[in-house]
């Protein structure tokens, strides 16, 4: 027996809707799961082979075949557990209604008892499933409110593989997540750590910084330790303007796809701050890696990017910044695929007066 189920699979900050087909043949008992699924993916039939006969379900003792389509583009993660664990039963005929298997988007990673962990990119995933028409969308609990935020789509959090069986056999077993999506965004804008308001002093640079967030211009701080230029720095999102929906939104997608969101999380609703360490890659800065990620970079966008102690990054990470700081995005480009990923951000560094010198003189060695 052949039967559909539908998950998604996150490139950048985008999602596009992959169709697991699972069908049980005659044959002898070997399992086979293609479409360029990677080893994350291929191990996922022992995760699910577990999940299924821990739970007091049957494995076909014959011949299965999971394609994962379309086949031409690399699936990669365990986020497809569920759709395949729950598209296994449907084919060998354990699941009352197969037929509503078609009306849900299907996400999550199995354990080995059936219990199932928060996954990756669940807000582009969720816009993905409104916009091909889904009725609902199954996700991990820990998930579900990130998920929900997206309006006219129904949400269904939880947390074990029986209960999307419950489900399916009774739609009435779950109810979709609840979330006010612009009273929560709303309410959160003003809840700070750290506040501008607190700084004591310091009139010249505080005047300095006002201009910066006014205009949205870069700037670098040149002082001695202790003289507050890393505290100036932290408190700097304060008095840039509140980020708009749309502007949460972006920046949220790329914290989900990062797989940075707190559990249980909204909107990311005040403007980042980053600050990596001066040890920092090249990758770790701008995105990338085998399966392309979001740097530092991209979780700066719509906020700031702190680097401390400038002279001590290596000249080649930040020569690497060049182009995204002029172009507002960065793309990643790898053999089989090229991803964008947005990098708005404003560029505060500081560096202590010696090491101003220091570095200024290295340059012109450099140069000359």
């Amino acid at each position: 027996m052949l039967v559909k189920t539908y998950g998604s699979a996150v490139y950048g900050v985008e999602a596009i809707t992959i169709t697991v087909e699972v069908n049980v043949m005659p044959g002898n008992t070997h399992y086979y799961i293609v479409g360029l699924p990677d080893n994350a993916v291929k191990e996922s039939l022992q995760r699910v082979e577990s999940a299924i006969k821990t739970n007091g379900y049957q494995m076909p003792r014959t011949k299965l075949v999971i394609n994962l389509a379309p086949a031409d583009i690399k699936k990669s993660g365990s986020a497809f557990d569920l759709a395949i664990a729950i598209g296994i039963l449907a084919a060998n005929n354990q699941l009352a209604d197969p037929g509503k298997l078609k009306d849900y988007m299907i996400m999550g990673e199995l354990n080995l008892d059936g219990t199932i962990h928060p996954i990756k990119g669940a807000l582009p995933i969720a816009i993905t499933a409104r916009k091909e028409g889904f009725r609902g969308l199954i996700v991990p609990k820990q998930n579900c409110r990130e998920a929900g935020m997206v309006n006219a789509l129904p949400v269904y959090g939880i947390g074990h593989f029986t209960e999307l069986i419950n489900f399916l056999n009774n739609e009435n077993s779950l109810q979709p997540v609840a979330i006010n999506t612009r009273e929560e965004f709303f309410q959160s804008q003003e809840d700070f750590e750290f506040d501008f308001s607190e700084v004591k002093g310091q009139e010249n640079i505080k005047r300095a910084l006002e201009i910066t967030a006014a205009g949205g211009h870069n700037a670098i701080l040149i002082g001695p330790p202790g003289a507050g230029k890393t505290m100036l720095a932290k408190r700097l999102p304060t008095i840039l303007p509140p980020l708009s929906l749309k502007e949460a939104l972006e920046t949220t997608k790329i914290y989900s796809v990062a797989g940075k969101l707190p559990a249980h999380a909204t909107l990311i609703a005040k403007r980042p701050f980053r600050s990596p360490h001066h040890t920092t890659s090249d990758v770790a800065l701008v995105g990338g890696g085998g399966i392309p990620q979001p740097g530092e970079i991209s979780l700066a966008h719509n906020g700031v990017l702190f680097l401390d102690e400038l002279p001590e990054f290596k000249r080649s990470v930040l020569e690497v910044m060049r182009q995204p700081m002029e172009e507002r995005r960065v793309t990643i480009s790898r053999a089989k695929v090229a991803i964008d990923f947005p990098a708005s951000f404003m560029l505060i560094s500081a560096m202590n007066p010696w090491g101003c010198v220091a570095y200024f003189h290295h340059l012109n060695l450099k140069k000359n």
